[in-house]
């Protein structure tokens, strides 16, 4: 009952931190908790009248069952309490910059200024690591704020410019600027300071959120670096790095940094993207981070060593090995999650007692929110506390429909499908792809990851000591972890192996969940659990599928210099143009990941930008292209073109190299480049658009007279050519982007019918029949504010 009652208080305050964006969430919660106070106390009140009528009324109470009954009243009342609680208590934690605070010095943005140089000084808290765009990262703790008034002599009248700043700060450096650094270090860091900006584009990274849930409201751009403290500091990362320079030594890359990752966790080792990558699109990226199976492989190994030795010495072992992991791995809230309910189970030894695995997972969570709420929406801490429910509660049910199978073979396939159950909801919800092999992936490798994890653990152990034995035996992993890169390659090549269904909505996921725990708790449900798998995959694929079926609208990605144009038409997905490197993996992708997008059916290609890095194979490298067009002058037999040819070939797409001046027709857009410079005419879902390139404005106008063009009704352009444009084309929706419109210019555009918008400041712009034409950052901050 103790047990029970502690559960649910846990729960409370967990669903109080979950739905405290919620107005009048943790009043709900205290009313529910009233509510059942009330009812528990009425069923006690029967229960003890039946039992003095009735000499078989004990047998008769036992066996009515009664939601109510299982806590007492004072129980309801204190976990609505908590509810109510964590609703405030959250909202009190949330981060906001001080007076002092680091971001507090950004200089405005304004178009006019130069940038201003900074000098910050500070101490290191983390891991110098590599960034996708190849530039060194590192977390800096700040001190002090030096502007530098003139670049060419800034060591001069400094005692003026010199500020008490304090705060965290995200620090950029080029990547040759990394080396030494270690944590604890004092450094100053020459850069320019900028303030983080929210996502601009649906399914985009929000790096504003990202920063402010670390605690940070501002970046650095850095230009050099002065260390102002040579000493090395005795510090974890000293063995983190004696670990990793040992693995690495005689596995070299890619297989020495896996296998670091393996026993510490990606986030504490600098894996090769490329790997990440591929773990994650597989469904193997619990592979990567360090937890549960981690902790407990430690403490079977541990106990099992000293199960000869005295109950003291093995408890004591145990801590110290979980006190090591931890610190090796960087204090991360699944780590600690996993720590603590190994914790528990050494308590339980300790005790003579079994620990009830659910109720140290409920302890676990609930400690750590109260030390940080702000884990809640920390995705690591949800799939790691989900996984570990799975693990605890549905794996015994699935082992039992199993019992026919060999007891290791139906264990293989009971843990992943169990964690899957669990976590899946919560990636669609995030990311709308499900990795379509990724169980019987899982099922393959569990042995294999099982090997390479106990023999990582035991080469990191010997290269603490001995660095060559180490390396020794970290080199036996070589053939497993070898086989293991090739399994994933192997399997996420495979047709199919990423399957897109959209991101499911906020209400979706509740459900699936309610229907989750149906299936759990309640008998009738568990006899029907194949029910409520189907209610489950339809909530997820008719959404999905009305959508695509139905929806009509453009939209118009931030994607700087280029106009990145998606064009859906019932089930017919048009993208024009794919923007810069980069632009493909981090925005177009997303994007239509988002929107449940399996494949393109038109692409056109136009080259504004007239370079060699456009983002077409990034987005041909995940997502088939069925036809192919491309306006490009000069790049038709480079090695770019060639590439993307032979993707193309892959999922049988075509290509086609067009003249200036022919027309595609997509069926929903007929376009035509009808100049070099360029200048793109559309029309899209019967309303006339103009793309318009580095082109001065006579030259549109000339061009528009000569073919007795009408004016376009939407006109996109660069910033810089807005005013021009606008007043020589008079559309009736100008979208500019690459660059800032000064405000007496936007004051002027004001005065006509032309509606504007700017990219840049706005986000996407997206147009639909219904909602004609709105900005994505100004929707999502009124879906926020609503909240």
């Amino acid at each position: 009952m103790i047990q029970i009652s502690g559960a649910i208080i846990c729960l409370a305050y967990i669903f109080g931190l979950l739905l405290a964006n919620f107005p009048g969430s943790g009043v709900g919660i205290l009313l529910l908790g009233i509510i059942g106070a009330v009812l528990s106390r009425k069923v006690s009140i029967k229960s003890s009248a039946l039992s003095q009528t009735s000499g078989n009324s004990q047998s008769k109470v036992q066996v009515t069952p009664n939601i109510w009954r299982i806590a007492q009243p004072q129980v309801w009342l204190i976990a609505g309490i908590m509810g109510l609680f964590a609703s405030f208590y959250l909202q009190w934690r949330v981060p906001t910059p001080t007076a002092t605070d680091i971001s507090q010095f950004v200089p405005p943005a304004n178009s006019n200024n130069q940038e201003q140089l900074v000098i910050v000084r500070g101490e290191i808290s983390s891991n110098p690591r590599v960034t996708r765009s190849q530039r060194g990262q590192f977390w800096l703790n700040v001190s002090q704020l030096d502007e530098v008034k003139n670049p060419v002599t800034k060591e001069k009248n400094q005692e003026d410019t010199q500020k008490g700043a304090t705060g965290k700060l995200y620090v950029t450096v080029p990547i040759l600027h990394i080396t030494g650094l270690h944590p604890g270090q004092q450094i100053e860091v020459t850069g320019v300071l900028y303030k983080p900006k929210s996502a601009s584009n649906p399914g985009a990274f929000d790096f504003q959120k990202f920063l402010k849930q670390e605690g940070t409201f501002a970046g650095l751009m850095g230009r050099q670096i002065n260390i102002l403290d040579e000493e090395k500091k005795l510090g974890w990362w000293q063995i983190r790095d004696r670990i990793v320079r040992s693995q690495v030594r005689w596995l070299e890359v890619p297989e020495g940094p896996l296998v670091s990752a393996m026993v510490l966790g990606s986030k504490a080792v600098d894996l090769p993207y490329d790997v990440r990558d591929l773990f994650v699109q597989a469904g193997l990226a619990h592979a990567l981070a360090a937890s549960g199976f981690q902790t407990s492989l430690i403490l079977s190994v541990i106990l099992q060593l000293t199960k000869r030795a005295k109950k003291a010495t093995q408890i004591t072992l145990g801590a110290l090995g979980l006190i090591i992991f931890l610190s090796l791995t960087g204090f991360q809230a699944a780590v600690l999650r996993a720590v603590i309910m190994g914790f528990a189970a050494l308590v339980g030894l300790a005790l003579n007692r079994k620990v009830k695995q659910l109720g140290s997972l409920l302890l676990a969570a609930t400690l750590l929110l109260i030390f940080n709420p702000l884990w809640i929406w920390d995705l690591g801490f949800q799939l790691s506390f989900l996984a570990t429910l799975g693990l605890v509660v549905t794996v015994p049910a699935i082992l039992n429909r199993l019992d026919w199978l060999p007891s290791a073979i139906a264990s293989l396939i009971a843990v992943p499908l169990a964690a899957t159950i669990w976590t899946l909801p919560v990636q669609l919800s995030v990311f709308g792809v499900i990795p379509a092999y990724s169980l019987l992936l899982n099922i393959i490798t569990t042995p294999l990851i099982s090997v390479i994890s106990l023999g990582g653990i035991i080469s990191a152990i010997a290269g603490l000591m001995f660095p060559e034995i180490g390396s020794a035996l970290a080199s036996l992993l070589h053939y497993p972890t070898l086989w293991l890169i090739k399994l994933v390659e192997a399997f996420s090549q495979l047709p199919g192996n990423s399957l897109v269904l959209g991101s499911i909505s906020i209400w979706q996921l509740l459900i699936i969940y309610i229907l989750i725990l149906l299936v759990w708790l309640v008998r009738w449900w568990q006899r029907r659990w194949w029910f409520a798998g189907f209610i489950a995959v339809g909530l997820v694929i008719f959404p999905a599928w009305h959508s695509a079926s139905t929806l009509m609208r453009i939209t118009v990605l931030e994607a700087k210099a280029e106009p990145v144009l998606v064009i859906q038409d019932k089930g017919i997905v048009t993208v024009i143009n794919s923007g810069d490197e980069g632009t493909g993996r981090f925005t177009i992708l997303p994007f239509l990941q988002q929107q449940g997008v399996n494949r393109i059916d038109w692409a056109i290609a136009t080259d504004f930008q007239n370079n060699e890095n456009d983002a077409w194979l990034e987005v041909l490298q995940q997502m088939p292209i069925k036809n192919f067009s491309t306006y490009a002058i000069n790049k038709n037999n480079d090695i770019t073109s060639q590439i993307v040819q032979q993707e193309l070939q892959k999922h049988q797409g075509i290509y086609q190299v067009l003249p200036v001046g022919q027309t595609i027709n997509t069926g929903s857009t007929i376009a035509q480049l009808i100049n070099e410079q360029p200048i793109l005419q559309l029309q899209i879902l019967g309303q006339s658009w103009l793309l318009v390139g580095d082109v001065k404005p006579q030259e549109v106008q000339r061009i528009m007279k000569a073919g007795n063009w009408p004016s376009p009704q939407v006109l996109w352009c660069q910033a810089e050519s807005l005013k021009d444009l606008v007043t020589a084309l008079k559309p009736q929706v100008a979208i500019a982007s690459s660059g800032n419109v000064n405000s007496s210019t936007l004051a002027e555009l004001s005065k006509t019918s032309t509606k504007i918008f700017l990219t840049a400041q706005d986000g996407a712009i997206q147009w639909t029949p219904q909602k004609e034409f709105e900005s994505f950052i100004q929707v999502a901050e009124s879906k926020s504010s609503a909240i």
